[in-house]
């Protein structure tokens, strides 16, 4: 067999790269780490080629070995870019050096894929008689619409995955053509021959490289690995993100609205279920009487309301179990999923556990929500993930201070009992010195708790000016994001167009951004990493704060105090840590290659000032720094004088069995495609167009705001709700008429309330 030089040679080549020392390092390091059965991380900038560097050594393993190389992203953009770019070019480029051609396939969760099952009504008493909607008029809603090209969307499609449906459909929608993984009906399931899910994962045990998400990879783990393939080499990519994945994934909540929904699900098949609705109606006066915040204790009310809940559907599981012989169909596998879920959350709250965090938050659409959550997942990651295998972590930004000793901390890699580890900062190929200006905007006056200041919205203004639009806005809230936003859109007045977070899928919202050089994308935390639009249209990134976790969260509150109490400095291990790999993330938007141009602006002087700027400013890429506000605007403007055209934007793509595109070798389904090449076909999913573009500011405008399907779903929803206008105003912080308008248009009434329905 080949070394792995040659392989890594023939890949570069095959990919139409270019071999850099930082890659042939880390893919030595990576095959060494497996050699030594050694933990690895390794900080790679972008522009490294850290996708080949741990896929061409996981390949020659899983050869070698006959077990699979499972890689976990935290972002669908990654996924689809090692599915749909990187491993066909390798398979092609590696194919005449290795034994056999390298196989690959995506996993997911069963929430990503239809249910064929539900389907074909195996689960009858679905919610609110959707399928009929879409079935019988599917003008009378835009959800039966929605139900009546999923169907027909599942009648083409090999995959069944969400991500190859474009343009995407509601949550809601969704849910009728879906099951969790606790209403699935598993082995027993009479479709399980045409199950998406099961035919995926049947696939991937012939693979070489299997690709999934943090969480998948972590319920996984905890669970026994039952859902992958038994593996030993794990590659954690944009493993920066693993701590809050995996701690969004043990996160549990309640609330009084889904205890009711669960006994309603029940109702046909128990007869205890009254009582699970007079416990959510007691627990709903409890809580919300809770101060919003953490919990230092139960106090005694809500441990009574959720002893009574608990208690009350520990009699309705009773109930739902099926007769002895029999076994339970898709109506008694959603009702008991669904009790047990309620159970089991409000069991862990009483249990009141040592490192358990339990918090209390107000949403407008949701009411009060009860949530527990772990204060460190450290443990839990060092026995589960790190406890049997080969783990390789890497991301641009693992190093924060200079070191890595607080990424590892969080994951359970220091301490007594540690496992072995290395850490490796193989550079980045980018000169960024000569690349990209930081800018402190230090004449600032520093950020309030007021939102952005007028001196700020100038600042702001004044660097899109010169960039020509071509700026992404990074923005410490949604509060923050919107209101640049709105301002932005008053000041230019349709010269350069601004798109917002929450007005379409992010996916869209970036397509869009990278197709329009005269357009700025303003968001907040969740855009701060999976954003890669190289090129000219993005010159220019603004964040306006330092992104400290805010004083008020209950998970980094409970952290810092926990190590205040050990002698540690709290602020350092967590907020200026937390804060150092935003900023990383967000100022690592800017340079994607080369040939990239531009300046990211930081509008928080506290940047220079604070005791803590320097170790900020020694986790950030290496750029030219500077406060000198009219070098910065008459670089953006020579910048926009002289820019290329954008860089083409490649659209979403129809998904074989395995994940892999339909067409590839792959993407095929039990045939040889390299013998049996697919032909070329038009695309044969409903949507046979480009979808329209996605509303904007100047296209889509009610009332002066513009309008987005969310939006119209949140409104639907908020009516059946019996929300009045002033209400649903406030929600949506917009003024009442421009609400009541839209209202019209859609032929809803707010003014009466209706029967209350739980989604």
């Amino acid at each position: 067999m080949a070394t792995l030089d040659e392989l890594l040679h023939a890949a570069v080549q095959g990919v139409g790269g270019i071999e850099r020392p930082g890659q042939v390092a880390m893919a030595h390091a990576v095959q060494e780490a497996v050699e030594k059965d050694e933990h690895l991380l390794v900080q790679a900038g972008t522009g490294t080629g850290k996708s080949l560097a741990y896929l061409v050594p996981a390949i020659l393993h899983a050869q070698a070995t006959g077990k699979p190389a499972v890689v976990a992203t935290a972002t669908l953009a990654l996924q689809a870019q090692i599915v749909d770019r990187d491993m066909p070019r390798l398979a092609d480029a590696l194919a005449p050096l290795l034994r056999r051609r390298p196989t690959y396939g995506l996993v997911k969760g069963r929430r990503n894929y239809l249910c064929a099952h539900k389907l074909e009504g195996g689960f009858p008493d679905d919610e609110d008689g959707l399928f009929d909607v879409g079935e019988v008029d599917r003008a009378a809603s835009r959800l039966g619409a929605e139900v009546v090209r999923l169907r027909e969307w599942a009648e083409v499609t090999e995959s069944g995955d969400r991500d190859e449906l474009v343009p995407g459909v509601s949550e809601r929608a969704w849910r009728q053509v879906s099951v969790s993984a606790h209403e699935c009906m598993g082995g027993k399931c009479p479709m399980i021959a045409e199950c998406f899910v099961e035919r995926s994962r049947e696939a991937a045990k012939e693979c070489d490289v299997i690709v999934t998400n943090h969480s998948f990879m972590a319920i996984d783990s905890f669970e026994g690995r039952q859902m992958l393939p038994e593996h030993d080499l794990l590659v954690v990519d944009e493993g920066h993100e693993l701590v809050d994945r995996v701690t969004s994934t043990v996160t549990d909540e309640i609330t009084a609205n889904a205890v009711a929904a669960a006994a309603k699900r029940a109702s046909r098949l128990a007869e205890s279920t009254e009582a699970v609705d007079d416990a959510a109606a007691f627990l709903q006066g409890v809580l919300d009487e809770l101060p919003e915040g953490r919990l230092t204790g139960i106090p005694d009310s809500l441990g009574l309301a959720l002893a009574r809940v608990r208690d009350t559907t520990r009699q309705v599981q009773s109930e739902l179990k099926p007769e002895k012989g029999t076994e339970a169909d898709g109506t008694r596998k959603v009702a008991q999923a669904a009790i047990d879920e309620v159970f089991e959350n409000t069991a862990r709250v009483l249990e009141e556990r040592e490192l358990d965090v339990i918090w209390v938050s107000r949403d407008p659409r949701r009411g009060t929500i009860l949530r527990v959550a772990p204060m460190s997942v450290a443990m839990l990651l060092r026995d589960k993930v790190f406890g049997d295998r080969t783990v390789v972590l890497t991301s641009a930004t693992l190093e924060l201070g200079g070191t890595f000793d607080a990424v590892a901390g969080t994951m359970g890699l220091r301490g007594e009992g540690a496992p072995e580890w290395r850490g490796l900062d193989v550079g980045s190929p980018f000169d960024y010195p000569q690349q990209a200006i930081a800018y402190v905007a230090q004449h600032l006056p520093a950020p309030g708790r007021d939102g952005l200041s007028d001196a700020a919205m100038d600042e702001i203004e004044a660097l899109v000016r010169a960039a020509g639009g071509r700026t992404l806005g990074l923005f410490s809230s949604m509060r923050a994001a919107k209101a640049a936003t709105e301002e932005m859109r008053k000041r230019f007045d349709g010269d350069i167009g601004f798109l917002c977070q929450g007005e379409d899928q992010v996916t869209t919202l970036v397509r869009q951004f990278a197709r329009d050089p005269q357009t700025c994308l303003f968001g907040t935390l969740t855009l701060w990493q999976g954003v890669d639009v190289p090129g000219s249209s993005c010159q220019l990134v603004i964040i306006d704060r330092i992104p400290f976790p805010r004083p008020d969260d209950p998970l980094a509150s409970a952290r810092s105090q926990a190590i205040a109490r050990m002698g540690g400095n709290g602020f350092m291990a967590v907020s200026a840590t937390h804060a150092a790999l935003r900023l990383a993330q967000g100022a690592g938007r800017l340079i994607r290659r080369s040939d990239d141009r531009g300046v990211v602006a930081f509008l928080d002087s506290r940047m220079m000032t604070a005791r803590y700027a320097g170790f900020l400013q020694r986790s950030l890429p290496p750029f030219w720094p500077t406060t000198d506000r009219e070098r910065v605007l008459a670089a953006l403007r020579r910048l926009d004088e002289t820019a290329p055209p954008p860089v083409e934007v490649r659209e979403p793509a129809l998904r074989g069995a395995t994940g892999a595109l339909a067409g590839t070798t792959m993407g095929r389904v039990g045939e040889d495609a390299a013998e049996h090449p697919r032909p070329p076909v038009e695309d044969p999913r409903p949507v046979a167009e480009d979808p329209p573009p996605a509303p904007s500011a100047r296209t889509a405008v009610t009332g002066g705001h513009a309008w987005t399907a969310d939006a119209d779903e949140e409104l639907r929803d908020g009516v059946e709700l019996g929300l009045s206008v002033e209400e649903l105003a406030e929600s949506l912080e917009l003024p009442p008429d421009v609400v009541a308008a839209r209202l019209k248009g859609l032929g809803l009434d707010a003014s009466g309330a209706t029967t209350m329905s739980f989604d």
